[in-house]
């Protein structure tokens, strides 16, 4: 199976936009150093101490099944908790105060590289529209603590949002994500292809794709197909636009609301997110999934990257996850975290018996001859690396295939 694999992927491209003019200091270099390695020491041991100081202190005292929200309750009241949320919270602050001041800095070199590659000739469009109203789910919080959120525009074809979060995210993820950060489309669009050799792809669409770190990744896996991605943030699409550019990437990005899509009926045969139903307030993901099911072929695949459920966690690793719907900015984390997936899947439109799910290793974690001995191990939800940025991470991802109207996968 490996063999024939391999053969169907295309190589490895360089890292996007790996030329960016970013004008940076010593100074700046040592601080991303350090909120990269404060950022690792916290969520790898951090996160062990902490649960250590549970089992021994608190655990005893909450008797048989305590809830997430008891633990809560209870370690909210421990230092061990207070310290470790002081520091989670504090390293996320310094992302920004690292990466902005050097975005600021080259500006306008950046600008100009950036609106070069989206006028030179090339593969793949960039579609915008001027009078989508950016949700308020996205514009009324500064998500994830970054300041002007994903949206914020500063100037006339502005992407210092998507420059931000790409920045940023390269030094939060103390390189867990590979040097493109698209580990995650990489991890399971290559796992879909290993594991469902009947699914035939030839249009893949990718909702909530910001800087399109997981859409390219697609491209990469299936070369023939066309992929697109969509967005309510113009500036993250305008540096998703680039990135693809500076590769010579063939994908399209547009700017649209993923709970109305502006698509033919059964017009793709893949409708994938990662991370993005977490973001979204409960009562508009059924509109969104139902869409998907709506867009997708007979016998096309739904899938999502996403926290695993509450109901399929311990107490403990609920908690734990739930921590970024209390500190950080992320109010519809903990309502999507409690939902019935398999119920919303079958409100979407698909048979209860297509619902789907999967626990996928990294594939910049285990390397390419470990990841294939890796995906056919009995990959448990209720991990501790399970969705967690940690150390050897592996992704959770729900879905189902679209029935097929003959009967037979597409």
């Amino acid at each position: 199976m490996r063999d024939c694999y391999i053969n169907r992927v295309k190589k490895l491209q360089p890292s996007p936009l790996a030329d960016l003019p970013l004008k940076t200091h010593v100074e700046d270099r040592a601080r991303a150093a350090f909120v990269r390695d404060l950022r690792r020491c916290v969520l790898d041991h951090g996160a062990d101490w902490l649960k250590q100081d549970y089992r021994h202190n608190v655990e005893p005292q909450l008797g048989d099944n305590p809830s997430s929200r008891e633990i809560h309750a209870a370690m909210r009241e421990r230092s061990s908790f207070q310290f470790y949320s002081a520091l989670r919270t504090t390293s996320q602050d310094l992302l920004y105060q690292t990466v902005q001041p050097c975005i600021e800095r080259s500006s306008a070199k950046i600008r100009e590289r950036i609106r070069g590659l989206a006028k030179q000739k090339g593969p793949g469009k960039l579609i915008l529209d001027a009078t989508l109203e950016t949700p308020r789910s996205v514009s009324a919080i500064d998500i994830h603590l970054m300041p002007g959120s994903y949206h914020t525009e500063y100037e006339a074809d502005d992407a210092t949002m998507g420059l931000v979060y790409d920045q940023r995210l390269r030094i939060s993820t103390f390189g867990l994500f590979g040097p493109d950060l698209g580990d995650i489309g990489r991890s399971i669009s290559r796992y879909v292809l290993a594991t469902m050799p009947d699914l035939k792809v030839r249009r893949v669409l990718d909702l909530g794709c910001t800087v399109g770190h997981n859409t390219l990744p697609w491209k990469e896996t299936y070369p023939d197909a066309d992929v697109c991605g969509i967005d309510v943030a113009a500036p993250c699409l305008r540096f998703a636009h680039a990135r693809a550019r500076s590769i010579g990437a063939a994908v399209d990005f547009r700017q649209m609301n993923a709970v109305e899509l502006q698509f033919p009926d059964e017009s793709f045969d893949v409708v994938f997110s990662s991370m993005f139903l977490h973001e979204i307030p409960k009562k508009e993901i059924p509109r969104i999934l139902k869409e998907a099911h709506r867009v997708l072929r007979p016998g096309g695949l739904m899938l999502h990257m996403e926290l695993p459920p509450d109901d399929q966690l311990s107490a403990w690793d609920s908690f734990y996850l739930d921590w970024d719907g209390h500190y950080n900015n992320e109010p519809f984390y903990q309502s999507f975290r409690a939902s019935k997936l398999p119920a919303l899947i079958e409100t979407a439109g698909f048979s209860p018996r297509d619902y789907l799910q999967a626990v996928v290793p990294s594939w910049n974690a285990m390397g390419e001859h470990r990841w294939f001995e890796a995906i056919r191990e009995n990959n448990a939800v209720n991990s501790d690396k399970t969705g967690r940025l940690t150390t050897g991470v592996r992704w959770f991802f729900f879905g189902a295939r679209k029935a097929a109207k003959s009967g037979k996968r597409a």
